[in-house]
């Protein structure tokens, strides 16, 4: 084993890039000092670990806006990255550049099995993985930002791999079985995702942001009270979810932060302090019961800490939400988000640029005949026919994922309410476009608020855009299912939902105007002035070459601004 292989464990990860800064994550093999070179310049971090697996998240700060370098890591002095002989170009990093239009990769929902024959007959083709290569060689244009919506390892369903390690250190026969059980097994689903070399080089030159979905921790997680008091009767769950929640804010949550909400962190102000001033001789600081301690205050009392997060990119602003640990459960008040977080997402909702990105991984406008499905679902769910019904409506949303925000009316109404504000613009000058960003579905489709600015006054396009799966086919039977709730089943459901005085009817109708379609794919959003484009891409195996897929074009839409005149 050589040294390079000792010391670097998995990334480097290029995270945040602002117009000055960035940073870059990186895990090492043991208690180091990690550097990121590039520009005739250094930057650095001491490592800090969590439960013996060692960490550093180097911020790199001072550079020009809309500048482009490329860039080594050393470990200790010594050079880990660029590997040798890589076939990859080097990685770089490219700060933001007003001037320059936005391209925002997102998608969700990526399974980690090997890229092979048998693993393209059982998952499909990788489509980061696919694009990756086709970046690498050339032929793609350079992306800003790649935001993963949920779902970017999976805690329930492990894959072979997984299995032998879990099997490994426990008894695979004793719960949780073959889903993962704590940190340690957490850490090693995250090596697995990651370290394919297309797929590393990739995260280490395009700058990424992340959020949770339920298989970060598990299926259905959160989905109601009911879900949430039988899960927590298990001699398992307690661990399973701290080391989800510590793992997630080691592995994913941090490196959505700027430099700056680092240094407001309640965690990692810590780190920085300690990187400050090393004291004790310079021994690596231990932020495990910090963290672990975050995780347990932050599931009982979610609004101790924000996993939301905002991107500001020129000439777009992203905003992120968490859909899934700031839900509010209790059964007659059921809110996608807590008081606390819907007063966050309404500072962020505003006009005065040009475009308004929502990611959440849970699609906000579902198509419309599983959006009244799901209505109907959570109030029969509510007791208004009986016990027996509500016992069974629960069942039903549990058994087949009826938990999307059309399950959290009063949340859902909210939110649409402060989204169709900044449309009209009363927050603001409105932007061309508002477009919810999400995955989870594991079908890919666009909606839009039907006649916007003729009914409800909106001086920009609503639209609901999703992306899913990156890696991960959904089973023919339920592409048919799903492909009735976006076309045929939208008047039933609508006439079955308009006759109940308890299902309450959208005030802004909406309707799938693209899709579904169920391949795997990588969404691109482009900006082109007041328009904007996306495009779904995903990946071929050609002439029996399945290390080499080849990048293919899904579907493509073009959303023209709102027309204001």
């Amino acid at each position: 084993m050589t040294d390079q292989e000792r010391s670097l464990v998995l990334g480097p990860m290029l995270r945040y890039v602002g117009e000055t800064d960035a940073t870059v994550w990186v895990e090492t093999a043991g208690p180091a000092r990690v550097a990121v070179e590039a520009g005739g310049r250094s930057w650095g971090a001491p490592t800090f670990s969590v439960k013996g697996h060692h960490y550093a998240l180097v911020v790199v700060d001072g550079l020009e806006p809309g500048g482009s370098w490329d860039y080594t890591v050393t470990i200790d002095g010594a050079l880990v990255w660029p590997e040798p002989d890589s076939p990859f170009p080097p990685s770089r990093i490219r700060t933001i550049d007003r001037t320059r239009p936005t391209r925002l990769l997102f998608g969700s929902c990526r399974t980690t099995v090997p890229h092979d024959r048998e693993g393209h007959r059982t998952n499909g083709v990788d489509a980061l993985r696919t694009l990756a290569l086709a970046l690498s060689r050339g032929e793609e244009e350079w992306p800003d930002l790649v935001a993963f919506l949920g779902d970017q390892v999976y805690a329930d369903e492990t894959s072979e791999a997984m299995r032998e390690f879990i099997a490994g250190r426990r008894d695979i026969e004793q719960p949780p079985g073959e889903e993962i059980k704590d940190y340690e097994e957490y850490a090693h689903l995250y090596w697995l995702a990651w370290n394919d070399d297309a797929n590393r080089w990739l995260l280490s030159t395009v700058p990424s942001c992340m959020i949770f979905d339920d298989h970060d921790i598990r299926d259905d997680w959160n989905t109601s009270w009911t879900w949430h008091q039988e899960i927590n009767r298990t001699a398992w769950w307690h661990e399973r979810l701290m080391g989800g929640l510590a793992s997630y804010w080691v592995y994913q949550h941090i490196g959505n932060l700027s430099p700056g909400q680092l240094a407001d962190d309640e965690i990692y102000a810590k780190a920085l302090a300690a990187a400050a001033d090393p004291g004790d001789g310079g021994s690596e600081l231990d932020l495990t019961d910090e963290v672990f301690d975050l995780a347990r205050r932050s599931d009982r009392h979610p609004e101790v800490y924000r996993w939301s997060f905002r991107r500001d990119l020129g000439d777009s602003r992203l905003v992120v939400v968490d859909s899934r640990a700031a839900r509010v459960l209790e059964p007659h008040h059921r809110s996608m988000l807590d008081p606390d977080e819907m007063q966050w997402l309404d500072e962020q909702l505003t006009g005065d640029v040009e475009h308004l990105l929502i990611g959440t991984s849970l699609p906000f406008m579902l198509p419309p005949g599983l959006h009244d499905f799901e209505a109907i679902d959570e109030v029969l769910a509510m007791g208004t026919r009986g016990r027996f019904i509500a016992r069974q409506a629960e069942k039903v949303r549990q058994s087949v994922d009826l938990e999307h925000w059309a399950a959290f009316n009063d949340g859902f109404v909210e939110v649409f309410e402060s989204v169709m504000e900044v449309a009209r613009g009363e927050r603001g000058k409105p932007p061309a476009i508002v477009v919810f960003l999400s995955g989870d579905v594991h079908n890919s489709y666009v909606a839009e608020v039907v006649d916007a600015r003729s009914r409800h006054g909106a001086r920009s396009r609503v639209v609901q855009a999703v992306c899913s799966p990156i890696r991960n086919p959904m089973p023919r039977g339920v592409r048919v299912m799903m492909s009735l709730f976006a076309r045929g089943l939208v008047r039933p459901m609508r006439f079955v939902a308009g006759h109940s005085k308890h299902v309450p009817d959208p005030a802004y109708p909406w309707r799938v105007t693209d899709g579904p379609w169920f391949d795997n794919c990588l969404a691109e959003l482009t900006v082109q002035g007041r328009d904007l484009s996306i495009v779904w891409r995903g990946g071929e195996v050609r002439d029996g070459d399945d290390a080499h897929p080849v990048l293919t074009t899904v579907s493509s839409v073009r959303i023209p601004a709102a027309v204001t005149s």
